[in-house]
């Protein structure tokens, strides 16, 4: 126990030192300020404005900046599309395999263009070389600079005094990828490739395992995706099992760094707005609710496993109770599981070193809260922060209601346009997770992807939409998702959570961005101390409770009851 607390405080120490360094470093980044790689990659981004005829000093309104966003992204699902479906034809395919088919292609681009990554194929056996690089580590670059840059935009709009624009759409993603997830991903790669993960272009390798029985190794250029998928919040794996294989996470320093990466640049954000913004303490206070809200997770999860199954353990004799090791790995354990799957959850990341589906009831309830909260806990790489904008636009207003005063956020009146878009915004995440998973619960030959009964198979539908839904793109192993029906819906799932949350933040940074600053006086409501953070983390848990309770109640509560009952799923 006390060493896994130590392990727990190291991490968080190590996230707590790097934070506040990248988040400065990402505001002279995104001001245009020199930095220690403007000799390397300065002239590469003047070439590339050249090539492209891209104006880097031309500002985007609101509007503009959005389409052009939709534009990029989807001339991305396109190409990628086109690569999974023509991959037979395309170099580096040394193991021969098909094209993937249509439904699961379109599945797939959207998958990887969101930012979400859910994977309903096995990466070795499905991708080749070129799909796997070309197709979707490039995709991991550019989906998570586009959030980075909607959520440098966004914060434009709320910092600014009388400003139209929000800022360049091109010039912001471009700054993303060369100076913060290029360098940092090289870094990452370099390291995983000193422990262990394969980064080649070599046939598969046909091994005998102790038992004699032939087996084939996949090998491939693992590490470079590996780093980005982590960095990114991508969070897709080049093999099937993602961070659980021993290709792509070796060794304990490994699970390390990876854990680092999953929430590193998501929370540097917090710190990146206190700068943009001109006081420290607000991003600060952000931080502390992200905080708050993942150590508790975290807490909730590791009991949850720590304790096991009483059941098992009294039927079996056990006398030293070792907790919950289904679908674990012996090597990581409890803590570096669970932490884990707090990290991925919390983040829209997705990766796993252990599978969700052997979660405790209430640490798979954990995981699930986490990605129906909107993932801002830190979130995605732009996309956490810029979801947790939104709940502090509702949160001002009803402290504004409280206080019998227009509620105010760094001065910018927040009046019924702001309201009514964040709203409407939040409201993405109950229809594609309740209704998209009620249509899932009643159509039949959906739910032949269920793989087992009662409130655990409730689970595995929840979790696969509040999965897709939140970006994040992780699974419970037992939910079959490769049919048509759920590839379809879940995609649609995908980009209602990903752009039903970008286009009205866009429009609310918009709004804020043309208001003038209103003087601090004796009834301004302060948003950067304890009370805020206090009301903020509040507001968060009701509007997720009041929207998702009922559908947990049926699920993970309904089956941690049958649990402690003697009932088993």
């Amino acid at each position: 126990m006390t060493t896994d607390l130590g392990q727990f405080a190291l991490y968080c120490a190590i996230l707590l030192a790097c934070a506040p360094l990248l988040g400065g470093y990402m505001y002279r980044v995104y001001s245009g300020q020199r930095v220690l790689l403007s000799p390397v990659f300065k002239p590469v981004e003047k070439v590339i404005y050249r090539i492209c005829g891209i104006d880097a000093q031309a500002s985007q309104h609101w509007s503009r900046y959005a389409v052009t966003l939709l534009a990029f992204n989807a001339a991305g699902w396109v190409l990628l599309f086109a690569i999974l479906r023509l991959q037979h034809l395309l170099p580096w395919n040394p193991a021969g395999l098909a094209p993937m088919s249509s439904d699961l292609a379109f599945n797939t681009a959207v998958s990887f263009v969101t930012n979400t990554n859910w994977q309903a194929y096995g990466g070795e056996t499905s991708l080749s070389y070129f799909s796997q690089m070309v197709g979707l580590t490039m995709q991991n670059f550019v989906s998570a600079s586009t959030g980075m840059a909607v959520a440098v935009a966004v914060i434009r709009g709320f910092a600014g005094r009388k400003v139209r624009d929000l800022g360049n759409f091109h010039v912001d993603m471009t700054r993303g990828v060369l100076y913060i997830l290029l360098p940092l991903s090289i870094i990452a790669a370099i390291f995983l490739m000193s422990q262990g993960v394969p980064q080649n272009l070599n046939s598969y390798v046909d091994a005998t395992t102790l038992e004699g029985t032939k087996q084939v190794l996949a090998q491939g250029p693992a590490a470079s995706q590996i780093a980005i998928k982590q960095l990114g919040t991508n969070g897709g794996g080049f093999f099937n099992v993602n961070s659980s294989h021993p290709y792509e996470n070796p060794t304990a320093l490994s699970n390390l760094l990876q854990m680092v990466y999953i929430l590193l640049i998501p929370a540097a954000f917090c710190f990146l707005f206190g700068k943009m913004v001109n006081d420290k303490r607000q991003g600060i206070a952000i931080f502390a609710v992200m905080a708050v809200l993942f150590v508790g997770g975290f807490a909730a999860t590791y009991s949850a496993e720590k304790a096991g199954n009483a059941l098992l353990t009294n039927s079996s004799k056990i006398i030293a109770d070792p907790g919950n090791m289904e679908g674990k790995e012996t090597r990581f354990g409890i803590l570096n599981s669970t932490l884990w799957a707090t990290a991925t959850t919390a983040a829209s990341n997705g990766s796993v070193n252990a599978m969700h589906d052997s979660l405790t009831p209430l640490g798979g309830m954990v995981t699930m809260l986490n990605m129906q909260l909107g993932e801002i806990v830190y979130g995605g790489v732009g996309a956490g922060f810029y979801g947790m904008l939104l709940f502090v636009v509702l949160t001002v207003f009803i402290a504004g209601l409280m206080v019998g005063r227009t509620p105010e956020y760094l001065g910018k009146k927040i009046e019924a346009r702001e309201i009514k878009l964040a709203v409407l915004a939040i409201l993405t995440m109950p229809i594609g997770i309740l209704v998209f998973g009620a249509l899932s619960a009643t159509v039949p030959v959906a739910m032949t992807a269920v793989q087992d009964a009662g409130p655990h198979g409730l689970s595995e539908i929840l979790y696969a939409y509040s999965s897709a839904t939140g970006n994040n793109g992780s699974a419970f192993a037992g939910f079959g998702a490769g049919m048509p029906f759920h590839t379809t819906l879940q995609g649609i799932a995908m980009l209602l959570g990903r752009y039903g949350f970008i286009i009205p933040i866009l429009a609310i940074a918009g709004s804020l961005g043309t208001k003038n600053v209103v003087p601090v006086s004796g009834g301004t409501f302060p948003t950067h101390g304890p009370l805020f953070v206090t009301l903020l983390i509040a507001v968060i848990l009701i509007v997720g409770g009041l929207t998702f309770f009922p559908a947990l109640a049926l699920g993970p509560i309904a089956e941690h009851f049958a649990m402690l009952a003697g009932i088993a799923y």
